[in-house]
């Protein structure tokens, strides 16, 4: 088992993306735009539907982790923190998932 976090990997994103290396591909992503990351970051989760519904676990693995990187990248170009995320999280567990769902706005 491992201690590395969401946070830890979100402070690297942040420095990364921060950076003047031109070697960096979160700089060069982020340089990009949200539409370019936002892009990303629908192909990760698609890779790792597919993944999943094949029973492919080490494929599962490995988009997974891709998918964690590309959202963080795409709430660091929106202006969202990982923080804000974990707090909305946090305040989801006081009620059971049905009831959570039934007091979002009707799409």
């Amino acid at each position: 088992m491992t201690d590395f976090t969401l946070a830890d990997l979100d402070a690297i994103v942040a420095a990364r993306a921060a950076s003047d290396d031109e070697a960096s591909y979160t700089r060069k992503l982020v340089t990009k735009g949200v539409a370019k990351c936002a892009q990303k970051l629908g192909e990760e989760a698609v890779e790792a539907a597919i993944a999943a519904v094949a029973g492919d676990r080490a494929g599962l693995k490995g988009e997974a982790a891709d998918l964690l990187y590309h959202l963080l990248v795409v709430l660091r170009v929106s202006g969202v923190g990982l923080d804000e995320v974990m707090a909305e999280l946090a305040a989801r567990t006081g009620r059971t998932g049905l009831e959570e769902k039934a007091s979002r706005p009707a799409d």
